[in-house]
């Protein structure tokens, strides 16, 4: 697979998101979920995203067990900063301390000496941005980090996290489903040279057109629950999709392969992590990689989803301020 930078980290083209291997998306197989962990490398993907919440750490043991005979072979980036509660709400804590400890935890899990790429998570409103970067850049200098990320930030909280040390990756949603990052991110990335890693560029397995009503979000799905997936918004977002759909038939792919295409033609200074717990999917997604869409395709490609035409919010309220 071919390959492009996150600062200095060399990785695929496309990765590959692990979340859904521990939760959110049904219930999980472990066997499965490391046979497709193992596919991945076959198919050439080095770099694998985790977090420490997924899963409330199996996420991050289930690709410490998989993945450490490989470890020279592959790129780790995993987050801090978010956790789950009584609740099943997702709460922030981005306090130095809290850090230190949380990756000496991953560090654990993933059975390794040293994280790839370590992201915060989200931004802490109760902790200064500058403090928490500065715990993580405190973890660059003991070597347990190789280079620093923040995920679903602003572009003025991109810029302050980029001056205390230096940002490898932004991780923000982005797809043709979700289309936000093109007026202010992205081009913030540029000037800094930041890497820019779409997470869910799938829309969550919608792109996919696997997804005909919600009676196809089985139980554990966290899906059902969200606006974009509901009554008439889903009417409405189905009705995209299916332009989408129309598009990949007639260039002989999969609807997922042109989605997924047309966000990393966006930029070389783009790594989107599809998730999957399913090998054939994996190796269709991969296949994406290998698509070369011209100017005239890619604008057919946006124009099935103008900025804004996606309708509903991309989170439930409840999990509004602490996402992904």
């Amino acid at each position: 697979m071919k390959t492009r930078f996150l600062g200095p980290l060399e990785v695929s083209a496309l990765g590959l998101g692990c979340m859904g291997m521990s939760q959110s998306y049904g219930a999980g197989d472990d066997t499965a979920s490391a046979a497709t962990l193992l596919h991945a490398l076959d198919l050439g993907i080095t770099l694998f995203d985790t977090a420490n919440v997924y899963g409330s750490g199996h996420n991050e043991e289930l690709l410490g067990r998989v993945l450490q005979p490989q470890r020279q072979r592959i790129v780790l980036a995993t987050k801090v900063g978010l956790s789950w509660t009584a609740g099943n709400t997702l709460a922030i804590d981005a306090r130095p301390e809290r850090i230190v400890a949380e990756c000496e935890a991953s560090l654990r899990r993933l059975r390794t000496e040293t994280i790839d790429l370590y992201y915060l998570h989200r931004p802490d409103p109760a902790v200064p941005l500058a403090d928490s970067i500065g715990a993580m850049a405190g973890l660059v200098q003991r070597g347990w980090v190789r280079q620093l990320g923040i995920s679903e930030c602003s572009a003025a909280q991109l810029r302050e996290a980029h001056a205390v040390h230096p940002i490898a990756a932004l991780q923000s949603e982005y797809s043709l489903w979700t289309r936000d990052v093109e007026a202010e991110m992205l081009p913030t990335c540029r000037e800094l040279g930041v890497g820019f890693v779409p997470f869910s560029p799938l829309g969550r397995g919608m792109l996919t057109g696997a997804i005909a009503s919600a009676a196809d979000l089985g139980a554990g799905d966290m899906r059902a629950g969200f606006p974009r997936f509901s009554g008439a918004n889903l009417d409405h977002n189905l009705a995209l999709v299916r332009q989408l759909g129309a598009l990949a038939a007639r260039r002989g792919v999969a609807p997922a392969q042109l989605a997924l295409a047309w966000v990393i033609a966006q930029g070389d200074d783009i790594v989107a992590i599809p998730g999957t717990k399913h090998a054939d999917r994996l190796a269709v997604n991969a296949a994406a990689a290998d698509i070369v869409l011209d100017a005239a395709e890619l604008q057919a490609i946006a124009d099935c989803f103008p900025p804004d035409a996606v309708a509903g919010a991309r989170y439930p309220a409840r999990l509004i301020g602490a996402q992904k």
